[in-house]
């Protein structure tokens, strides 16, 4: 099941129509397929749920329902907004505020009223779309719009989850920039620390690496990469190479499709027989830990320091006076 269509899934409470798997980019020879191999199941006469679904009821959900109650009840010149339309477009919500739909329209009564944030622009503007009856703006305009009126850290995460995920490119996301109507300077800025991670977890430890004023890590993959418990789950890492530090994290939230696989074109990375500089020290950072990025930046200069001290190597400022 594609994103799209588990957003369907989590307003409808679990279950989708043939005409929700349509707009989501399923042919009905392939919705046939998929019920005859019984991946998905016929719940009742033109509504299906997959087999192996289950429908955890989280913060997210109940946003995305309130979502569908607001743009079932509202005229068609009213459009999901913000982290509103990027929750639509499956986009990861983490930290953000979901307390309210976020919605834009030309007229009404704009501020907070009754679990819904209502913005008023006139005209609406450009990049708004229609999906499956409901009305909400472009991927790279609630992404724009978030960067100006959200925090730094889960914005940084939507933006690099659309952009993994080819949502939008660097140009779409300059260009809603351009056309907002208000936080432009802040949501450049913002925009400007993207990281290209591929997941959560990744995302939000390369921006407290930025944040915090730590080295930037290299492109190329750490030369050996074990979990630090054999009965925990694989690993992720960035490495260090003028530090021989491997720094590893739980891979949580990867941004791409659950269902996808890596295809046998992918490159592979011979990092194992590398010429270049081995790794001397691992520092690891769980999830939980990333919510405190002070300690983060803490550990891993404590990291740095002890490869430093076992390596021999010192820095020295070449400009010091004799």
């Amino acid at each position: 099941m594609n994103p799209q269509l588990a957003v369907m899934a989590s307003i409808r409470g679990g279950v989708f129509t043939r005409a929700d798997a349509r707009a989501c980019g399923y042919a009905d020879v392939d919705i046939d397929t998929l019920l005859d191999s019984g991946r998905w199941r016929r719940i009742r006469r033109g509504t299906y749920a997959a087999h192996r679904s289950l429908m955890l009821v989280t913060d997210e959900v109940l946003h995305l329902r309130q979502i569908y109650r607001v743009l079932r009840r509202s005229g068609p010149g009213v459009f999901a907004s913000h982290q509103s339309a990027a929750a639509l477009h499956a986009l990861p919500v983490w930290g953000l505020d979901l307390t309210r739909v976020h919605v834009t329209a030309a007229d009404g009564r704009s501020g907070r009223l009754r679990g819904v944030h209502r913005h008023i622009r006139d005209p609406v503007g450009p990049g708004l779309q229609l999906w499956n009856t409901l009305h909400m703006v472009s991927p790279a305009r609630a992404i724009a719009e978030v960067a100006a009126t959200a925090p730094a850290a889960p914005a940084v995460v939507l933006a690099d989850a659309a952009m993994f995920t080819g949502a939008v490119d660097r140009r779409a996301l300059k260009h809603a920039v351009a056309i907002l109507d208000h936080g432009n300077k802040r949501a450049s800025k913002i925009l400007g620390q993207l990281t290209g991670a591929a997941s959560i977890a990744e995302s939000r430890l390369r921006h407290i690496l930025s944040t915090e004023g730590l080295p930037a890590p290299s492109q190329s993959p750490p030369p050996d990469l074990d979990p630090p418990d054999p009965e925990d789950q694989p690993a992720e890492g960035l490495w260090f190479p003028e530090e021989r530090t491997i720094v590893e994290f739980e891979p949580r939230f990867p941004f791409g499709s659950e269902d996808s696989e890596p295809g046998t074109d992918d490159p592979i990375a011979e990092s194992s027989i590398s010429d270049g500089p081995r790794p001397v020290e691992h520092c690891w950072i769980p999830w939980t830990d990333l919510d405190d990025p002070a300690t983060v930046a803490d550990r891993i200069r404590t990291t740095f320091a002890r490869a430093a001290r076992r390596t021999g190597l010192r820095h020295f400022d070449l400009a010091r006076v004799r």
